[in-house]
């Protein structure tokens, strides 16, 4: 084999080297990641009775009603509008 087919096989070697470094980060840091991803779970700092013990206690169940302040608005008769003036006209300042 020539010189020119051995400088030709290094040159490849040296690029396939050079821009596989990146892939090689790249691979490991995608390892590590998922090697993370499979440790041990932590525990859940808990503000109260933890929620998993059957014998925990737990405030009573109410009933509140979504539609308790409701008006029906059905048309009714116009109330005289002089009235209806005299309750939103400000009170005059003394």
């Amino acid at each position: 084999m020539s010189w020119k087919h051995w400088t030709g096989v290094a040159l490849v070697r040296r690029a396939v080297r050079i821009h596989s470094t990146p892939l090689t980060t790249i691979a490991v840091a995608a390892a590590t990641a998922l090697a993370s991803a499979c440790s041990a779970e932590r525990p859940v700092p808990l503000a109260g009775p933890d929620p998993s013990d059957p014998r925990a206690r737990t405030p009573a169940a109410s009933y509140r009603s979504t539609v308790a302040p409701y008006e029906s608005l059905r048309p009714v008769e116009p109330a005289p509008w002089h009235e209806q003036n005299r309750q939103v006209t400000p009170q005059p300042k003394r």
